[in-house]
């Protein structure tokens, strides 16, 4: 008798685990998809979720369908034209093996292959749908290309499709053709034999018709590339060049015509059954290739254009002047020669008042430590480690303001405290904005608040005039669970109370921000979506909870609007009662005709994105580029608005009629998002990246390139990366009134990290779009260059930085406060076109060495031309710099002659001791600067007076010193150390 289970039973064992896995694969992937719709949905973007998930479905399919037709056919044309006997037996019996072998699973490799290589193609096809997507709805440029005259649209949105399309077929033919052969081969209609290859009728039939589709392809593709000439960007420039226009070209077109008449010979040879023809056609078609297609072009370029170059390109290097003018937006650029002078007079900023006004002092890269210890209160807040520079309108004056948003960090909860109910339900925001004036600080250094405070307040608002509670934000968590139904006792950490001793308050979200969570449906989706099993189970969820994730503002852009290169900063603004985040959206091409390639993330790259202060961009080519979108991302509840910015831009034209719902005119802008609006960073420095070269339009020079620019690299780090542009508040000498500009200089062009750092160009992007809805500002997006000639010998950031660095009194005072146990930090360098000059600001930090410390703003140093300032304030360091007189007030004016009101970091231990070596330092400090004034005009009483005043000073900073906690006398300054005599800078 048998024992154990019968062997059906056994056998329907795997058969039921492999129904059971497909089945939790497929519930797992249906998760995925349906939380995306609901994701979209809720958010008001459906339609950008259907549009693109179906054309990538249809493409798709249409990829799949054909090459599983042509592989499919191939194979089943060929096994069923297999011949009934074959001429040698002793071959036929090795086939027979492998057809035996084959026979089992015949049915399964004829139908499962051409699947596979469908699988494959579809794939590959649905990855260009963008491509599709433009070409079907394709917008004129009403802009012609100077040499076949056809309108751009047909390079950007016609021809990549219809290369892909070719591609794709050439694809089809080589695969299926390669599949029927290899099936001829296997059933014998081909076979290798001593007097050669052997091949049935219907063989030579099938190759012959493979090879007329692969010749005609081939010829479509050859007469594109005609096309595609004026896209290269092989040679040194940009488009069709002397070659291609008088080689390559028609060369291309011979080939084209040549393909098509060998194919027309292969068809004929299928009929009449001779080969002769098509093989000679063949043969004479890839020697052609190589001679027209290499040869013949290599003979022009080496004996004709090369030695003549610069004559015979003149008219193309002017196409790409031209053209990449255009694509990057660089054809309305007004330049204009600017005589800077290098000798600083008395009162020379009087026409330059409001700017000298303006002049901003807080470096939004090293005050983000000042704003946390100053403005954080707990530790499961954050700013971010670089803060942004916008403006607002205070006491009916536009103020240049360092902003940032006190975003969640919940990482930072005690170890204890770190569950998922914590993490998840509990800390879901962050609170408040936080503003301080860009142009003043206060008397000991710190930041000049404009908004501050827990709850809310200042001139941007308080509680009840803003939201300013943060959910969406760049540091928020993956995701969160909010809402409860009304009348349910609070369990979101808020804030904590404005009153003391009083505890934290509690909150619940009452916005739309995510898909609800509420049914055990959904719960089990986002269960799945985020592997959690609390979400599923935790009294956290309830029948109104939402889940609010893809939380960080660029991303939630990028999202909804595929179609986009997202701008690397998106920076907040407190506007209509919201904090809302502003973040640029760019349309490009990588297709525009005789315009030159640039790398974006190569094109954009500087010390805020080495650093990480910044996102940067991808490792994308582009050759065209517009601003085409501003968007807003709601800090509370995550809704998005796209603007469409530039309306008049093709690309956003075509891209707004396959998504017809999912963009606003800027009309309906309101005017305060209008009046934060700004000109975005990324599209600057890939456009000042080009300038360096493009600002050159003659072509004769351009070729000669005797006057090409770079960007200077940053001064105030040690790497040799670019310097970033800046913000601010800055009136060009054609302008009357100041305006929000984005800037940036220009030095010689550096060859093998050699430069010659004097000053060339400046460069200045004007930012402000006005205040008035749905009206854009008449200048906004000006470009101004300041053409400044070599012969005046103007410093570049680099000759002035030096001059900071080498400059006696400044190194000498610096040393002083280094002595303190701090450190010192160099702000950032701002290059402004004032007084008939440039002029260079710099503020100066003192950073203390104790965690709590944070950066103060302790001296500014200024430049112009060969003269340097140095002073507490800006406003002293400028009457320095102008003989006493510098014709305008800065704004930290009201700080002169104050001395500081108590130390850096309250909470520090030793506070009041390092007051008081800050001010035995600074005592030290004017005592060297009057030291070296009767130096400087032989006065050697006054200055042996100013020594001992030094030595004074520097005797109290000893004794101060040895008061603070972790320092000892040895560190000290000696007493008795006198700074020796120099000559004034």
């Amino acid at each position: 008798m048998s024992t154990g289970r019968p062997p059906s039973r056994r056998g329907a064992l795997t058969p039921t685990l492999i129904v059971v896995a497909l089945v939790v694969v497929g519930f797992i992937f249906f998760a995925n998809v349906w939380t995306d719709v609901l994701w979209y949905r809720q958010l008001g973007f459906i339609e950008v979720f259907l549009t693109e998930n179906l054309a990538k479905i249809a493409i798709f399919a249409a990829g799949f369908a054909v090459m599983f037709a042509g592989v499919f056919f191939a194979i089943r044309i060929a096994y069923r034209s297999r011949p009934v006997y074959a001429p040698d037996s002793d071959i036929r019996d090795n086939l027979n093996r492998y057809q035996a072998q084959l026979e089992p699973v015949r049915r399964v490799v004829m139908i499962g292959l051409p699947i596979l290589f469908g699988l494959f193609a579809g794939s590959a096809a649905a990855s260009q749908w963008q491509k599709v997507l433009l070409f079907f709805n394709q917008v004129g440029f009403n802009k012609q290309d100077p040499q076949f005259n056809m309108d751009i649209s047909f390079y950007v949105m016609v021809l990549p499709f219809l290369g892909f399309v070719t591609g794709f077929l050439i694809s089809v033919v080589v695969i299926a053709g390669i599949a029927g052969i290899l099936t001829h081969y296997l059933y014998g209609s081909i076979r290798l034999m001593e007097r050669g290859v052997y091949t049935a009728r219907a063989a030579q039939i099938h190759i012959a018709v493979t090879g007329a589709a692969f010749l005609i392809l081939l010829g479509v593709n050859f007469w594109l590339d005609r096309y595609s000439s004026v896209q290269s960007n092989g040679g040194r420039w940009a488009g069709a060049l002397y070659t291609d226009v008088n080689a390559v070209i028609p060369t291309k077109a011979i080939l084209a015509v040549a393909a098509v008449l060998v194919a027309a010979l292969f068809i004929v040879a299928a009929v009449i059954g001779r080969w002769r023809l098509p093989v000679i056609g063949t043969a004479m078609l890839i020697i052609t290739s190589i001679l027209a297609g290499g040869v013949y072009p290599w003979v022009i370029q080496q004996f004709q254009v090369r030695p003549s170059e610069e004559t015979l390109e003149k008219d193309y290097i002017q196409r790409n002047i031209d053209n990449t003018r255009s694509a990057y937006g660089l054809d309305g650029i007004q330049e204009t020669r600017y005589d800077a002078t290098n000798t600083a007079t008395s009162g020379a900023l009087a026409p330059d008042a409001q700017t000298t006004a303006n002049i901003r002092l807080l470096d939004p890269n090293l005050i983000s430590d000042a704003f946390a210890q100053l403005e954080q209160y707990r530790p499961y807040y954050q700013f971010p480690e670089a803060l942004n520079v916008d403006r607002y309108e205070v006491d009916g004056k536009i103020q240049d303001t360092v902003i940032a948003v006190r975003e969640l960090n919940p990482t930072n909860v005690a170890a204890n405290q770190q569950g998922w109910l914590n993490q998840h339900v509990v800390y879901t925001h962050g609170y408040g904005v936080v503003a301080a004036k860009g142009n003043k600080f206060t008397v000991d250094g710190k930041p000049e608040f404009l908004q501050s405070g827990i709850p809310s307040n200042g001139v941007l608002g308080n509680d009840s005039s803003y939201q300013p509670r943060i959910y969406f934000g760049e540091s928020s968590p993956e995701y969160s669970i909010v809402g409860a139904p009304e009348g349910t006792a609070p369990r979101e950490q808020d804030r904590p109370s404005g009153r003391e001793g009083e505890g934290e308050t509690q909150y619940t979200f009452t916005g739309n921000g995510g898909p609800n969570v509420g049914s055990f449906f959904n719960k089990v989706l986002y269960a799945i979506k985020f592997q959690s099993s609390d979400l599923l189970l935790s009294d956290g969820v309830n029948s109104e909870s939402q889940v609010l994730y893809d939380r960080n503002p660029r991303e939630r852009i990028q999202k909804v609007a595929p179609y986009l290169t997202v701008d690397g900063n998106a920076y907040p603004a407190v506007v209509d009662g919201r904090v809302k985040w502003i973040v640029d959206g760019y349309t490009t091409s990588q297709y525009y005709p005789y315009s030159q390639q640039k790398q974006l993330s190569e094109a954009t790259a500087d010390t805020q994105t080495t650093s990480g202060r910044a996102v940067a961009l991808p490792n994308s080519t582009v050759n065209y580029i517009r601003n085409s979108v501003k968007a807003t991302v709601d800090a509370y509840d995550g809704s998005v608005t796209l603007y469409a910015w530039d309306d008049q831009d093709p690309v956003l034209k075509a891209w707004n009629k396959v998504f017809p719902t999912s963009l606003k005119p800027y009309s309906e802008m309101s005017g305060a998002v209008m009046s934060h609006v700004r000109y975005p960073e990324d599209l600057f420095k890939v456009q000042r990246e080009l300038l360096g070269q493009y600002h050159v339009t003659d072509p004769r020079s351009f070729y000669k390139n005797n006057d090409a620019w770079s960007v200077p690299a940053d001064p105030t780090v040690d790497t040799d990366v670019k310097q970033p542009p800046f913000y601010m508040s800055l009136q060009m000498p054609d302008q009357d009134k100041p305006a929000f500009q984005l800037t940036s200089s220009f030095i010689p062009q550096i060859v093998n990290n050699n430069a010659r750092n004097v000053l060339y160009g400046f460069l200045a992007a004007d930012s402000d779009a006005g205040n008035q809805a749905g009206v854009k500002g008449e200048g906004y997006g000006k470009l101004r260059l300041l053409n400044i000639p070599p012969e005046t010998q103007v410093p570049g950031p680099g000759q002035a930085q030096n001059k900071f660095n080498s400059d006696p009194t400044v190194s000498q005072a610096l040393n002083l406060l280094r002595q303190g146990a701090s450190d010192v930090l160099n702000g950032n360098l701002l290059t402004l076109p004032v007084g008939g000059g440039i002029l260079y600001v710099q503020p100066v930090y003192l950073k203390s060495t104790g965690e709590t410390s944070y950066p103060t703003l302790q001296r500014v140093l200024v430049a112009f031309g060969d003269k340097v300032g140095f002073a507490p304030t800006l406003d002293e360091a400028l009457k320095q710099l102008f003989g006493g007189n510098s014709g305008a007030a800065a704004g930290d004016s009201d700080n002169n002659g104050q001395t500081p009101a108590g130390p850096a970091s309250p909470s520090e231990p030793g506070a009041d001791a390092k007051a008081e070596l800050k001010a035995a330092l600074d005592e030290a400090n004017a005592a060297i600067q009057a030291g070296q004034s009767a130096l400087s005009t032989g006065d050697f009483a006054a200055y042996g007076e100013a020594q001992k005043r030094i030595t004074a000073a520097l005797k109290k900073a000893v004794d101060a010193e040895a008061k603070i906690p972790g320092t000892t006398p040895e560190a000290s300054p000696s007493p008795t150390a006198t700074p020796s005599p120099s000559p004034s800078n």
